[in-house]
């Protein structure tokens, strides 16, 4: 299936010409009955939008993990529960001594998670000299957990998510 794209097409008799947007699968007729948009469930996709902070490019990772932001709320949970935090790191396969692409020896000294709650939004006032906040109704209200990889590289602290960690070769 390829992704929607936008058309025009006359739908007979009695019809409307109009053009809009929507998928096809190859091979896909476009003669369609009248309302063919309605009546039907669209295909079901993951719709959370992760918060988490871009990885580096590096053109020898260019793949995304799917579902990392779901991955990553797994982790947290079962990190906070877990009666043995070392053998669970372990588990999850996170380094305790690592190189990173660049050949930097790291070592791990914490992970850190927080609690995020979005409650507010800004907008910036046309020239961007000001701004507009407006606080955010319930239903728009946005939780989530963070999670920050510790490591000290033998001059200062590296934080790093999930998506970088897993990009470092154990030692």
């Amino acid at each position: 299936m390829h992704r929607g794209h936008d058309h025009h097409h006359d739908h007979g008799a009695g019809g409307h010409a109009h053009g809009h947007s929507h998928g096809h699968s190859h091979g896909h007729s476009h003669a369609h009955a009248p309302a063919h948009n309605h009546g039907h469930l669209p295909r079901a996709v993951q719709w959370q939008t992760p918060h988490l902070p871009e990885p580096p490019h590096d053109h020898d990772h260019d793949h995304v993990e799917p579902d990392l932001d779901l991955v990553e709320k797994a982790f947290v949970e079962g990190f906070a529960s877990a009666s043995d935090p070392t053998s669970f790191l372990r588990l999850a396969r996170v380094p305790f001594d690592a190189v990173t692409q660049d050949g930097t020896h790291i070592s791990l000294l914490r992970v850190e998670t927080d609690d995020v709650t979005d409650v507010g939004a800004v907008m910036p006032h046309l020239g961007g000299g000001s701004f507009r906040y407006d606080p955010l109704p319930a239903a728009m209200v946005s939780r989530r957990r963070r999670l920050r990889f510790i490591y000290f590289d033998g001059r200062a602290q590296v934080p790093m998510n999930l998506a970088q960690v897993r990009l470092l070769a154990e030692t």
